[in-house]
């Protein structure tokens, strides 16, 4: 990476490093390691175990010692949801973070920088690299500069419930049958597909939800289900 590159992305992270060889080995994917071997000493997986720790820590840290003094269920489904992949890849776009990726042509070519599952752990390198280059403090200031408005949004909505074990649970107790979820349809290229998605209770359509993926989209129906099943 050129020093501008790195500047750049420092710039839309809000983190300087001191040693700028953790954030190359952080935005390293093991596809430029292994084509690039003489242009690469690391590739980031280790950054993203250890990031992912860190995260997850100071997410509990935050949940636990909030004013709103959360249940030990409410704190653990918040957490669940906010370091899932979805929610990680929203924040690397939110940096460019793959704009700055060192990828390997094949991984380039079949669209890595925009692939959530290559970015969210992108993102959890890029976390293990500012705790290892700043410590604690500025892992800890960087993540909740980064996830504050997420975290937020998702205790004051509830957005973290987990509709489809309600629906379940609902629908043995009245019918003692289980939901039925069915794919009807498709759309968009391949890295930027939405799913449509029917849930049937007992023969019986009670919910359609759209999602970009199809968890998202049962999860979507099941809400609906539920709020058929209360009027």
């Amino acid at each position: 990476m050129s020093n501008k590159d790195i500047a750049a992305f420092e710039y839309h992270l809000g983190y300087t490093f001191k040693n700028k060889k953790v954030l190359i080995e952080a935005l390293t994917h093991r596809s430029f390691y292994h084509e690039n071997p003489n242009k690469a000493e690391n590739y980031n997986e280790r950054l993203e175990f250890l990031g992912d720790s860190v995260l997850g820590f100071v997410m509990v840290e935050a949940l636990f010692l909030s004013e709103r003094r959360l249940s030990e269920s409410v704190m653990a489904k918040t957490k669940s949801y906010l370091v899932k992949e979805s929610i990680l890849s929203e924040i690397a776009n939110a940096i460019a973070l793959g704009t700055y990726l060192r990828l390997g042509k094949g991984e380039e070519a079949t669209g890595g920088r925009t692939k959530r599952s290559l970015l969210a752990d992108a993102v959890e390198a890029v976390l293990g690299a500012v705790y290892l280059d700043g410590g604690y403090e500025k892992s800890q200031e960087l993540i909740l500069r980064l996830f504050k408005e997420k975290i937020d949004a998702i205790i004051s909505s509830g957005e973290f419930h987990d509709f489809k074990t309600e629906l379940q649970e609902k629908t043995q107790m009245l019918f003692s049958v289980i939901p039925e979820y069915q794919m009807i349809r498709q759309e968009g290229e391949e890295h930027r597909k939405t799913f449509t998605v029917e849930v049937h209770i007992a023969g019986d359509m009670f919910g359609t939800g759209c999602g970009k993926s199809k968890k998202e989209a049962e999860t979507i129906a099941a809400r609906e289900a539920l709020k058929k099943l209360q009027e």
